[in-house]
């Protein structure tokens, strides 16, 4: 499939500066704007699950005009490195991947631009790492002191988040691939019926889900196209409680993975039934310059469904 004009694909390493390029792990990055001119603001966007890079292909093209620009497929997704073990996609370990990729684009970004489990890392990459981002936008993607709250008491929350449960199980990975990727699909139509799901659209998902996983030599490759993916799950102690004995009852996250002392703007579709607004309620406790952009109407998938809208939004929150 053929790029837009202005976006280019760079695979960039993201490990210690100290460390031989050829034994870092990478990102594969779909990148516009200005990148001959280093002191040109930079963007990040951070994907979530189970889309990839490309998802964002309209806002590089616009935001390309004025910003450096650059969109990874996450650590195990299309193209990028995609190790075996589960414990290589411990959050501590993919926000590592983003600082390297902040760091080797100049050091800071003008914003940190994020949904789903982009904006998850990014809500933790905002806590520990405040120099490496000027502002954090975050688009449908749950703060983890809510959330965990939410998972332990709210039986809504534990049933909308039931598929997390799921993706944690062994061998999941033969189950979304199956007839078409039945399931996977599921995803977008159970959150708002994603009537924005083209033909063309499809196919660009069957491409990045079917990506044959890429590793650094002696070290085992993610089993799966869609191991890296499920693996976040697997790795994250965040879930809806399995049983009264289920660390997550237990689980006390560190002040300082929850206190974002940057400017933070979110924006949220308000029809989302996987994450509810109500996870924003009482936001103000952990993120003290903080401003909420509401869109009715729109579902998880906000960017597909009303990408005009959500580039007003990101406009007005890119503004000083």
């Amino acid at each position: 499939m053929s790029l837009p004009a202005a976006i280019t694909v760079q695979r960039i390493p993201v490990g210690p500066a100290d460390q031989p390029e050829q034994a870092q792990a990478w990102l594969n990055c779909r990148l516009s704007g200005p990148h001959d001119q280093p002191n040109a603001p930079l963007l990040l966007f951070l994907h979530g699950f189970p889309e990839a890079a490309f998802v964002w292909d309209g806002l590089l093209a616009h935001f390309g005009q004025h910003y450096r620009c650059v969109a990874p497929n996450l650590r195990g997704y299309e193209g990028s490195y995609a190790p075996a073990d589960v414990a290589a996609y411990r959050p501590k370990l993919i926000q590592e991947d983003l600082a390297g990729l902040i760091r080797a684009l100049g050091g800071r970004a003008h914003a940190v631009i994020a949904h789903d489990w982009g904006g998850a890392l990014a809500w933790g990459l905002a806590a520990t790492a405040p120099q490496l981002m000027d502002r954090l936008i975050a688009l449908n993607a749950t703060h983890p002191a809510p959330f965990l709250k939410a998972l332990r008491e709210d039986p809504a929350q534990q049933a909308a988040s039931g598929y997390i449960n799921l993706l944690r199980e062994p061998g999941v990975e033969a189950q979304l691939a199956a007839d078409d990727f039945a399931r996977m699909w599921g995803f977008f139509e159970q959150f708002g019926g994603a009537a924005w799901l083209t033909p063309a659209l499809r196919d660009r998902y069957r491409q990045a889900w079917s990506a044959a996983p890429q590793g650094l030599p002696g070290q085992a490759l993610a089993a799966s196209p869609l191991s890296g993916p499920v693996n976040y799950y697997r790795a994250s102690p965040l879930h809806p409680p399995t049983s009264a004995t289920d660390p997550v009852n237990s689980l006390v996250l560190p002040d300082a993975l929850l206190h974002v002392n940057v400017p933070t703007r979110v924006i949220w579709g308000e029809a989302d039934t996987a994450l509810p607004p109500s996870l924003l309620d009482g936001l103000d406790a952990w993120v003290p310059d903080l401003q909420i952009t509401r869109l009715p109407g729109l579902t998880h998938w906000l960017l597909h469904e009303d990408p005009d809208t959500v580039t007003r939004a990101l406009e007005h929150a890119l503004q000083p």
